[in-house]
């Protein structure tokens, strides 16, 4: 059983391929369900589907917990952390589901294990071709998604001027932005702290998707000797064997 299951995580079969595909569709979902109930007073429906979630979130963590060969070393991992809290913020709602939204940071490692991105490779041209954008893309949209909920959480219902994930998430693009309108705040010393990592860090990862997109450091051009397709912008031989290359170039530094 325990081989079985390890295959599913980290195998390169076909089923195991689509049971990644389908852990990250769970958890596309359950961050949207997040996001939505933001907007809505929770009854005994949303209660229940937060159990469900949880439920099921508790069964994927037991089942890595027990395949690991390391468990001390996954449970030093800032992922775990975040999964353990949103497993507690879905099976015990009264601490604050908004805390669910750390399920974002599994989907991030999700997408960059090796298993599941040479698979998005295979099946997805685009992905293959425009890979570091994509990458570069989704890093800084995650960070915008996770400053949007850590504002949520640590701000509603505290500040009147944060009702929903919409409001912080205005709040942190205009914080990004360094535009500012001064509409929405956060008052306090940990809000003024929140405020300077969004714009600290988000116009850092922002530079770096705008680097990738005009300035790439690599470029695609096929070894005709090993086949190597990704080089240095400026490469004149292969780092991987050595033969002459001939990129194409417009001259400009």
């Amino acid at each position: 059983m325990k081989n079985r299951i390890r295959e599913l995580y980290a195998g390169d079969s076909d089923t195991a391929h689509k049971f990644r595909y389908a852990l990250l569709i769970f958890d596309v979902v359950t961050i949207l369900f997040v996001i939505a109930t933001s907007f809505s007073h929770h009854g005994p429906v949303v209660e229940t589907i937060d159990a469900v979630f949880g439920v099921f979130i508790l069964a994927d963590f037991a089942a890595r917990i027990w395949i690991s060969t390391n468990r001390m070393r996954l449970f030093t991992r800032l992922t775990t952390l975040a999964d353990l809290i949103a497993l507690i913020s879905f099976l015990a709602p009264l601490a604050g589901e908004g805390l669910g939204f750390l399920r974002v940071l599994r989907t991030l490692r999700l997408l960059h294990t090796y298993q599941l991105s040479e698979r998005l490779k295979e099946d997805f041209p685009y992905f293959r071709r425009n890979q570091d954008v994509v990458v570069a893309t989704l890093n800084l949209f995650v960070f915008i998604f996770v400053m949007t909920g850590v504002i949520y959480a640590t701000q509603y219902p505290l500040n009147p001027q944060i009702q929903n994930y919409a409001d912080a998430l205005y709040f942190t693009v205009t914080a990004l932005t360094t535009t500012g309108f001064g509409d929405i705040t956060l008052p306090g010393t940990v809000g003024r702290m929140i405020s300077v990592v969004v714009m600290i860090a988000g116009v850092t990862l922002f530079l770096r998707l705008v680097t990738v997109l005009f300035r790439p450091s690599k470029v695609r051009c096929e070894c005709r000797t090993c086949g190597l397709i990704l080089h240095d912008i400026d490469a004149v031989h292969c780092k991987h064997c050595g033969s002459q290359m001939h990129i194409q170039t417009e001259g400009v530094t």
